[in-house]
């Protein structure tokens, strides 16, 4: 048996079509999927704080500017004092710290009354310029002028103000944003704890799958708690089983192999021996004593000469025979030159021959010219070895044979069942090499091979599939030969 090979390290190609993201491992990828969500609702998170946003700040600017204006108005028709600046001052003093509004005093020249608390908050605002840009709509100033008796002695100019409503949205965004980073945060670093306990198993089945690469059989993955993944590792576990028991057998038909290698040559160097030593011998000893005749100075007796040249052609013929069973052993020769069914009519004429005392019966109408090599060859050594176990060792006093095709599935197949009337199969039996043997040449065809009682005898069925492509093989075989 040659020796095993390590199989060659794969050799991996990069196939440019391929995505960028073709080589990342399944964690990364569920990971950055998880992130792309996260950035995706973001976005619409943060479009939709926008929105709402803009629009809260517009209708609190325009409820503030319609609850100032009359308030303002009211006032200035309150006062009634009849210095100009003052009113000017108390009306500044009173509007200085409104919200959502800025309410400016200006007095008849146009200079304004008092500081300017809009520039001092404006300058402390915390929220970004490009927030603010996004939520702040346009201003808008109303101007009311300010009269005692008919005289005007200022303008009230009101303009409104998001900077404080823009701060609150800023402050509640800004919390939400933490917050939700920390959640998502807290939920990554969960998810790459869970995926790494929930992909473990895919790497012990990858560390499985080197191990089998390698020819190790003895590969097995515990079942994990997942039920899909437990079913991935039972029935990785199964065909680890199977390739073992797959490797056991092939070290056990390499086996019988040899042994059956080593007992046919020690029967054919039996046979030589027992065999054609003898005929050999006595062809010498017959050649010696018609050269002797030849030789001798009386007169050849012609008599005896003829007797010897009998004896010579009568132990040529039993050579004749030998030499002809033992290369149909070897090799049928009839077998690919005939159709199959005159090649099993011709292996029982000759059990006949051999045995007379057994009777031996054959139906082989249904066949057709040939299945192929491989396979009439697989069914003649199944008939000769059913047909030699029937004499040898069932002391059958018939034997019957029959072959032909009939309907498998979607297909055909050939059917041969070899019955006999012998002593049957005992209980316990050792399987010995001729039984095993025609079990994997009938397997390796993808066949089914089963040995049964017949109640009496033995009964061998066996079924082979039939390839459409070889079916009807050896169209152009000779005729067959006759029988010397």
């Amino acid at each position: 048996m040659p020796p095993i090979q390590a199989p060659a390290p794969a050799v991996t190609t990069k196939n440019p079509a391929a995505p960028f993201w073709a080589g990342w491992s399944t964690r990364t990828r569920l990971i950055l999927t998880v992130l792309a969500i996260d950035a995706l609702v973001a976005l619409f998170s943060c479009g939709l704080i926008v929105l709402n946003a803009r629009h809260a700040v517009k209708v609190e600017m325009d409820a503030s500017l319609a609850t100032v204006e009359p308030l303002v108005a009211e006032t200035i028709q309150s006062l009634r004092s009849p210095s100009p600046d003052s009113v000017l001052h108390a009306l500044d003093l009173r509007f200085r710290t409104l919200r959502h509004v800025r309410v400016a005093i200006l007095d008849a020249a146009g200079e304004r009354i008092g500081a300017n608390p809009a520039r001092q908050r404006r300058e402390a605002h915390e929220a970004p310029a490009w927030f603010v840009g996004l939520i702040a709509p346009a201003p808008r100033q109303h101007d009311l002028p300010i009269e005692i008796g008919k005289e005007r002695i200022g303008t009230v100019a009101i303009t409104t103000e998001p900077l404080d409503e823009i701060e609150e949205v800023w402050g509640y965004a800004r919390s939400l944003a933490l917050a939700s980073l920390v959640l998502n945060l807290s939920v990554l670093a969960a998810l790459i704890v869970a995926l790494g306990r929930i992909l473990r198993p895919l790497d012990q089945l990858a560390a499985g799958l080197t191990r089998l690469e390698r020819h190790d059989y003895t590969a097995s993955i515990d079942p994990p708690a997942s039920r899909e993944l437990a079913v991935i590792a039972g029935r990785f576990n199964r065909v680890a089983g199977a390739l073992a028991e797959a490797r056991a057998a092939n070290g056990r038909l390499n086996r019988q192999l040899l042994t059956a290698q080593d007992d046919e040559r020690r029967r054919t160097a039996l046979e030589l021996h027992d065999e054609f030593g003898p005929c050999l011998f006595a062809l010498e000893a017959n050649a010696a004593s018609v050269a002797r005749l030849a030789a001798g100075e009386k007169e050849i007796d012609r008599s005896r000469l003829s007797q010897r040249a009998a004896d010579i052609g009568s132990i040529v013929g039993q050579v004749q025979a030998l030499n002809r069973d033992l290369l149909n052993r070897l090799r049928p020769h009839a077998l690919g030159e005939v159709p199959l069914a005159d090649c099993l009519n011709l292996l029982l004429r000759d059990f006949s021959r051999r045995h007379p005392g057994t009777a031996f019966e054959g139906r082989f109408e249904g066949l057709a010219r040939g299945y192929g090599d491989i396979v009439d060859l697989t069914v003649f050594r199944c008939i000769q070895e059913s047909t030699t176990n029937a004499v040898r060792h069932g002391a059958a006093a018939q034997v019957w044979a029959e072959a032909d095709e009939v309907a498998e599935g979607d297909g055909r197949a050939l059917r041969i069942d070899v019955r006999d009337d012998g002593r049957g199969v005992a209980p316990g039996h050792r399987v010995g090499l001729g039984l095993s043997g025609m079990r994997e040449r009938v397997e390796a065809l993808s066949g089914r091979f089963t040995l049964d009682n017949g109640a009496p005898g033995t009964v061998v069925r066996i079924v082979i599939p039939i390839d459409p492509e070889h079916e009807g093989e050896d169209s152009s075989a000779s005729p067959v030969p006759q029988e010397k």
